[in-house]
């Protein structure tokens, strides 16, 4: 690594995208710095690189000071931090909204060259969600603040560390039924990995100004998906798609549930706001910039969901053999 490597700031960088932008980053020769909130938790990313060329450090995208000094020196700016539940600490207008402002106009003013920002399908601020309204408010101020910037547009994301195939995986090693809200609700399912290329054209230049949206090559309803998950994870599963008026009441008692126990209980299971969005299909726009813009070809499911879903099989790696004797006994 040479001493007049660049240096990007990633904030969010030990996150589920930030990590797999970061290794990118380091990879491409560049100095990376995690800017996160409990870097202890983050040391996990530095052998992404070189001794000392990936570091994570504290930030606190709610303070002018905190963000000034991680981005200090930085040539590039690559902002992940998103969150999918509100709790007493972390408000959607906080982080999504304001904090993506803070970055954008800081980033501005210290010279900084490219700014990467990651939005959502579906920002809008007019939609009935409130992580959807402050997705686009956050869009609108990195806009304002910082013309050239990348805005990327994911679908629901895939890969080793996702929240969504591990989550019902968990669920159904445990339960005869598995509960889907919004069960034909469209989406667009799209690797962590791709995103991160698409992040790195950004950070290099070599992508122009604007929105990105980013979606798999393939789109499937929410039941179809978690059919398809049971089959990787060869496990028979009823699948019960719960309407959206009996998702609510549900998600009003566990919303409920986390403000009465004053942070004790952290609503992790269902929101009221998760409710409103799944009622909005999450797929690429008919006119929207893509993969195909920035020339990288998006990885199907197929090619990846076998490689980190396996643990999820009633054998383990051994599922395969297990069943290749099964047959071999008949």
């Amino acid at each position: 690594m040479s001493g007049t490597s660049k240096l990007v700031t990633i904030f969010g960088g030990s996150g589920f995208v930030g990590r797999y932008v970061a290794r990118r980053m380091a990879k491409e020769g560049w100095r990376v710095r995690v800017a996160v909130t409990r870097p202890n938790e983050a040391n996990f990313v530095r052998p992404y690189g070189a001794v000392g060329q990936v570091e994570p450090i504290f930030a606190d995208i709610r303070h002018d000071l905190s963000v000034e000094g991680a981005i200090a020196g930085a040539d590039a700016v690559v902002n992940c931090v998103g969150i999918l539940n509100e709790t007493r600490s972390k408000k959607f207008d906080d982080l999504q909204a304001e904090g993506a402002g803070r970055i954008a106009r800081i980033a501005a003013q210290q010279g900084v060259k490219t700014l990467v920002h990651f939005s959502a399908i579906g920002a809008d601020k007019n939609a009935e969600s409130e992580y959807s309204q402050t997705k686009a408010e956050g869009e609108r101020l990195v806009k304002k603040a910082f013309k050239s910037a990348m805005i990327i547009r994911p679908s629901i994301v895939f890969g080793n560390e996702d929240q969504f195939f591990n989550r019902f995986a968990t669920l159904a090693k445990f339960s005869p039924v598995v509960p889907v809200v919004g069960g034909d609700t469209k989406f667009q399912p799209v690797f962590v990995d791709d995103l991160a290329a698409a992040a790195v054209q950004g950070v290099l230049g070599n992508a122009k100004a604007g929105v990105y949206e980013l979606g798999g090559p393939e789109v499937a309803t929410f039941s179809d998906l978690i059919t398809k998950l049971m089959g990787v994870i060869r496990r028979k599963r009823l699948i019960v798609n719960v309407p959206f008026f009996v998702a609510g009441m549900k998600a009003w008692g566990f919303d409920l549930a986390q403000k009465i126990s004053l942070g004790l209980f952290t609503n992790r299971i269902l929101t009221r706001d998760q409710v409103k969005s799944l009622k909005v299909d999450n797929v690429v726009g008919a006119k929207a910039n893509g993969f195909k813009v920035l020339g990288i070809e998006a990885t199907a499911m197929d090619a990846v969901m076998e490689e980190y879903l396996y643990r999820h099989r009633p054998y383990g790696q051994y599922t395969e053999l297990t069943e290749t004797a099964g047959k071999l006994k008949a």
